[in-house]
């Protein structure tokens, strides 16, 4: 998956796990990018995973709610 498609993926795991709106998942998505929370997903795209995206979701939601 390419790296924007990992930040959909992360996106749209907020909403399905974390029953937030699609706007709050977004807003929380481009924050954690805006703070280099995904910098290494851009320089390595092997990175970019499901089971990364489930993660990546996770610590997301805890570190930006």
């Amino acid at each position: 998956m390419t790296y924007e498609e990992h930040l959909d993926e992360v996106a749209t795991l907020l909403t399905e796990l974390f029953d937030l709106e699609d706007q709050a998942a977004i807003a929380m998505v481009m924050r954690a990018q805006a703070e280099d929370f995904f910098s290494g997903h851009d320089d390595d795209p092997a990175i970019c995973s499901v089971k990364r995206a489930q993660r990546d979701a996770r610590t997301v939601f805890q570190k930006y709610r």
